[in-house]
């Protein structure tokens, strides 16, 4: 049995986002409380707060703001868990060594989604009842399996989706595969697996930089503060949100067809972050676009529940390495073939890598994995 997150998206009515809208201003507004209560105290007092401090704090917090009651009470309570968990995430970066930012004021429009963690929701048919909203149309278009546990409304731009958490959820294990592949991620070809297959990069967001620029151009125009401008502003937001759909997408789709495919995956462990810091802007943009670590954790959970293996090795010296002789050849960006001078292999560098990705697989893992 697994957890799951099974998303759809939500028809309300006019007014039933008016009322949705409300329920994020509310949340929002509570948050920003919640931080600033726990924010001040620790400068006063020099302690910090609790949770269950926090919680039975909201009945003073309803009486100052009267329409905290439009808004189902454990909505009212997940948000000082999420204040909450939001602290606990700062001290334990803070604990790490990191230089983690501090929990922020969540300004306006910068709220964006609010949870029943227990009950106050019903699903029947494909009719949604939420407490202080009403029954709400939902396109369910695939069964929800094991037991809900919490659902969370979400906002994307002018979209509005609900997200079942699930538990007890049944896995589908696959029939046992002895083949495995290591594949070399990258920019020219988006992945090169060690059976010579190639995936081309897609490069989402590049073919969309005309549009963007012709949107952001129009939104530049328009004056602030006007409905023209937050016209446009929406505008912008609906690119970026067809780029990320095209992207998920396509993620989904190659980790489906690896892991229907190979009984065990091996990725290299890319720190993208250390990448984008290291690489000139062009590059950066590349690399974002990628969206290399997506596809690697999308394999991921659905490798777990197929019963599906996935391995992540050093990247170091893997697209120098000869996949022959072990000799280690030097190369830059632009040099796309490997060519060693000891034992004269000749072959595409990106294939030589994804063969070397594979054979420390196989070195970490012995027992697991055969060819």
């Amino acid at each position: 049995m697994a957890q799951k997150t099974f998303k759809y998206r939500i028809y309300p009515t006019k007014h039933q986002q008016t009322l949705l809208r409300q329920t994020l201003e509310e949340c929002r507004w509570l948050y920003n409380r919640v931080l600033a209560h726990r924010k001040n105290v620790w400068e006063t007092e020099q302690r910090s707060v609790s949770l269950y401090e926090t919680i039975s704090k909201l009945s003073e917090w309803k009486a100052e703001r009267e329409t905290l009651k439009s808004v189902y009470a454990q909505v009212l309570q997940n948000v000082c868990v999420r204040v909450d968990l939001a602290f606990k995430a700062f001290f334990r970066r803070v604990k790490a060594g990191e230089s983690p930012g501090y929990p922020r004021f969540k300004g306006k429009g910068r709220y964006d989604s609010f949870t029943y963690p227990q009950s106050g929701f019903k699903l029947d048919g494909n009719k949604l009842r939420l407490s202080k909203i009403g029954f709400v149309k939902v396109n369910l278009h695939r069964p929800i399996d094991g037991k809900v546990k919490t659902c969370t409304i979400r906002r994307i731009n002018d979209k509005w989706f609900i997200c079942f958490s699930c538990g007890y959820v049944p896995t589908y294990t696959l029939p046992p595969s002895d083949r495995t592949v290591g594949i070399d991620l990258g920019l020219k070809s988006f992945a090169t697996l060690s059976d010579g297959k190639k995936i081309d990069n897609p490069r989402f967001l590049r073919s969309e930089e005309k549009e963007l620029k012709r949107v952001y151009k129009k939104l530049s125009k328009a004056d602030k503060g006007t409905p023209e401008r937050t016209k446009r502003r929406r505008v912008v937001s609906r690119v970026y949100e067809r780029i990320n759909n095209k992207r998920t997408n396509f993620a989904h789709q190659l980790s489906r067809e690896l892991v229907n495919k190979y009984g065990t995956i091996v990725f290299e462990n890319l720190n993208i972050k250390r990448m984008l810091q290291n690489r000139g802007s062009g590059l950066n943009k590349s690399i974002s676009d990628a969206a290399w670590n997506q596809l690697v954790q999308y394999t991921m959970y659905k490798a777990e529940d197929a019963g599906r293996r996935v391995v992540l090795v050093d990247p170091r010296n893997t697209s120098k390495m000869c996949s022959r002789c072990g000799q280690l050849v030097e190369k830059g960006l632009s040099d796309r073939v490997h060519k060693c001078p000891s034992c004269n292999l000749e072959m595409d560098r990106d294939l030589n890598a994804a063969i070397n990705i594979l054979r420390l697989g196989l070195q970490s893992h012995p027992k697991s994995l055969r060819l």
